[in-house]
């Protein structure tokens, strides 16, 4: 299991700073001043944003009040992503704070999905974990949990706590020190130049012949274009939590310390800036 603690402590508590702003067509009383916010790279939009909802509701009246969507330059903002991966895919060369624009009317329903409540957001939650852990563990460790400890999974994750999310997330990132990791390593590639949501496969942290799989064999397999040929110029950045590990890390390692608390290592692959 990952025995270091300050990386996995450092993803947790990886903020972006964020300015909100009320979409201009909104109707308003009076004008509605931008909203500043920390918001946590591991987190779901929909899940830290109450604060930016009181502050624009004040200036708003209740019939002109909508579902609350998020939007940045012209892109819906998919709120079961999570936060550190929408701005990574959209805004990673941007000048912080982060701008996002806030709408209260015209819901994107083709774009997005509908979020009613918080309970949303925590079966979306569960959900990815348990998938997750078909793909590490035959779903092994999951099933053995019980419902209070899956609650203390969302709860740490909904109130911060990282203490709380890890002493059960935990028994998810075992496996028999024989096997040389999980079964299969959960991830996702995305990339804003798809019209495919992400990439999603079968993919083993060693080899058949016992060689250990890194960044780069995933990529090679999945993406090879993001990896530059002798002599080419790159082309694309791969992120992961808003930084380019080396390629020749090993993937089990990147499983255990930079998956997000869904338990999937998200990739990002966006194109090299050009300035």
């Amino acid at each position: 299991m990952a025995d270091d603690k300050d990386v996995l402590r450092d993803v947790w508590f990886g903020r972006i700073p964020t300015c909100f702003t009320l979409n201009q067509d909104e109707v308003t009383e009076r004008e509605a001043e931008p909203y500043y916010l920390l918001l946590p790279r591991v987190s779901y939009l929909t899940l830290v944003t109450d604060k930016v909802k009181k502050h624009f509701l004040k200036v708003m009246k209740a019939e002109d009040v909508e579902e609350m969507w998020f939007e940045y330059e012209g892109t819906p903002l998919k709120w079961h992503y999570p936060i550190g991966v929408l701005f990574d895919l959209h805004a990673s060369n941007t000048v912080l704070p982060w701008s996002i624009t806030v709408h209260f009317k015209s819901f994107p329903d083709s774009d997005l999905l509908h979020c009613p409540s918080n309970s949303v957001i925590e079966a979306h939650f569960m959900s990815s974990i348990k998938e997750a852990d078909a793909l590490k563990h035959k779903s092994q460790v999951v099933n053995d949990m019980q419902k209070k400890d899956h609650k203390q999974l969302w709860m740490g994750l909904q109130n911060d706590k990282f203490d709380q999310f890890w002493a059960m997330n935990r028994k998810l990132m075992e496996y028999p020190t024989e096997e040389g990791g999980f079964r299969y390593i959960p991830f996702r590639i995305y990339q804003t130049m798809s019209d495919r949501p992400f990439i999603q496969k079968q993919f083993r942290p060693v080899s058949p012949e016992g060689n250990v799989h890194t960044l780069g064999s995933l990529l090679k397999e999945m993406y090879p274009a993001a990896i530059p040929s002798d002599g080419e110029q790159k082309r694309y950045q791969v992120m992961i939590h808003g930084i380019e590990p080396l390629l020749e890390t090993p993937l089990q390692w990147l499983s255990e310390h930079l998956s997000h608390p869904d338990n999937f290592l998200h990739i990002c692959i966006i194109p090299t800036p050009t300035d």
